[in-house]
């Protein structure tokens, strides 16, 4: 018998498309490369959909006020529209992303007043037999709006506040404020106020849970001598389900002792701490003070509630010191007796304002035989003229023989006069907090307490150019503008090698104002989002792949 040819795919005219390599799809008969699905790709996305259980549409919510986005369960963050930190908080609100491998992500372009934020995301998935499947697919965010509490709270009542905390010092400057004020902000204490009001005396902190107001009670009390006491007043009770809604005041007192002020130890205080004083110098301030015996060199430290056994004032402040002009200074014992930075000294000084009208010199012994040279001007206390009123001193058995001037630290005024006449200035500032000042009286009282307000912000500001240890807790911040004007009258003016030694800010110290800036919120109150976002940047970075 005759044999048949085989029939081939070419005898029914059919071509044969698959190449040596290529196999046909199982369900629609498509030339493809080999997968271990079987199926082509248009065959798979129609079997398969990687993208279902992902969430597609979301809401999101924004306070219109503080321009922030809430971040389950009560963080609010601040991200610009179409900016990688509101990526990476739209692709976190997605349910679902878990069981898939995020390739890519990028926003679509919506209208800015549409209330919608629109995302593209692409997705990887391994299916039917290892084979991945690419999918890109769109997320839709419905933004509603809805006040932030410190926004409500602000915009509502001022006053509607939990817990308030209240700081008093009884001196007549607020210089420890102004210090106090820059470590709150250093170390972001200030993020969850709903308000902040200047008082006579000190400042209220204003906020909307009692666990706020008592972390910055826990805070005072590492950074300054205090005593506190705290008071609650009920606002309101629900019988129905036995609720009470509380108001929290807490009353700090910081120590009435400043840097540079005099003190007299009462008789059983000096004895209790070895004998020393009783007049004794306050050197330096934290959580406790510390104080110096000038004739001595003799310090210790006292606590707040070692202080308040036994309270005392000071006798002299700041206000009260007299410049004097140094004529000798020898030390003492060939500079053997030191302590710290200290060193003792006699010296012999006169009265700045008696300078060439008579010849009184006084003599005294001062720990600052480091600074001091012939010739150098010092602010000190002249006991000799200076009333001093205080049954203490009349319990000490043996009298006691004051000095007849106290010195307390070198002076550079006249110094710094002349660099304010040739227009050098200071390159460097400091961050403020948005405080609420109290009504300005006016006229002349209105004008003494601006007067007084400058001039205890000089002060303070001089104390950080001269005092390294006050500099090291605060943060100081490049000024360019101020920085450009010094250096053209650096330039401008003529060399004088007398005015090189006034103490400054090293230019190591200060920092740009970039990434630290502060953004006040537009409805009152120093309430920000310190906390908030600083956990916002701790997320970020664990997702900042994702991002990507």
């Amino acid at each position: 018998p005759r044999r048949r040819a085989p029939r081939t795919l070419a005898m029914f005219g059919v071509q044969q498309h698959n190449a040596p390599g290529h196999v046909l799809c199982c369900m629609c008969g498509v030339g493809m490369p080999p997968n271990p699905a079987g199926m082509c790709v248009d065959c798979i996305r129609s079997q398969v959909d990687i993208t279902d259980g992902i969430q597609k549409q979301c809401t999101v919510l924004y306070c219109n006020q503080c321009a922030r986005y809430l971040q389950p369960p009560r963080h609010w963050i601040r991200a610009d529209l179409e900016s990688k930190e509101l990526l990476t908080f739209c692709i976190k609100r997605v349910k679902g992303l878990g069981k898939v491998k995020l390739t890519d992500a990028g926003f679509i372009w919506t209208e800015p007043h549409s209330k919608r934020l629109k995302i593209k995301l692409t997705v990887q998935k391994e299916v039917l037999n290892g084979a991945i499947l690419q999918q890109t697919f769109v997320v839709e965010f419905v933004v509603e709006w809805h006040m932030c509490d410190a926004c409500s709270r602000a915009a509502a009542n001022a006053d509607q506040w939990t817990a308030c905390v209240q700081v008093r010092q009884k001196v007549e400057h607020k210089r420890t404020f102004l210090f106090l004020e820059q470590l709150i902000l250093k170390h972001g204490m200030e993020a969850n106020t709903i308000g902040i009001k200047s008082q006579p005396d000190g400042l209220d902190f204003y906020y909307g849970s009692r666990s706020h107001g008592l972390k910055l009670l826990d805070f005072l009390q590492q950074v300054v001598p205090v005593r506190a006491r705290h008071d609650k007043q009920l606002v309101s009770h629900d019988a129905n389900n036995n609720s009470y809604n509380y108001q929290y005041t807490f009353m700090v007192e910081i120590v009435p002792v400043c840097k540079e002020d005099i003190v007299c130890l009462p008789y059983k205080v000096s004895l209790g701490l070895g004998g020393v004083g009783p007049i004794m110098l306050v050197t330096r301030v934290g959580a406790s003070f510390q104080l110096t015996d000038p004739s001595t060199l003799r310090q210790i430290w006292v606590a707040a509630d070692q202080y308040y056994r036994s309270p005392y004032k000071p006798i002299g402040s700041a206000k009260m010191m007299t410049e004097y002009i140094v004529l000798d200074v020898e030390p003492v014992d060939m500079g053997r007796q030191r302590a710290g930075k200290y060193l003792l000294a006699d010296v012999q000084v006169a009265r700045l304002a008696d300078f060439g009208v008579n010849d009184v010199i006084l003599h005294a012994k001062t720990h600052l035989g480091h600074h001091l040279n012939p010739g150098d001007t010092a602010f000190g206390y002249d006991l000799a003229s200076l009333q001093i009123v205080d049954p203490e001193l009349e319990k000490y058995k043996h009298g006691v023989q004051l000095p007849d001037v106290l010195l307390v630290k070198k002076s550079y005024q006249e110094k710094r006069r002349r660099r304010r006449q040739k227009g050098v200035g200071r390159g460097w500032k400091l961050q403020r907090m948005d405080i609420a000042e109290e009504e300005a009286a006016g006229g002349a009282k209105g004008a003494r307490e601006e007067e007084r307000r400058a001039n205890d912000e000089e002060l303070f500001l001089q104390e950080l150019e001269e005092d390294e240890d006050v500099r090291a807790q605060v943060q100081i911040f490049r000024d360019a503008a101020s920085g450009a004007r010094v250096a053209a009258a650096d330039t401008a003016g003529d060399d004088d090698d007398d005015d090189d030694d006034v103490p400054e800010v090293p230019i190591e110290c200060l920092l740009d104002e970039l990434s630290l800036n502060r953004r006040v919120d537009p409805n009152g109150g120093g309430g920000g989002s310190g906390e908030e976002d600083e956990d916002e940047y701790e997320e970020d970075e664990e997702d900042e792949e994702m991002a990507d």
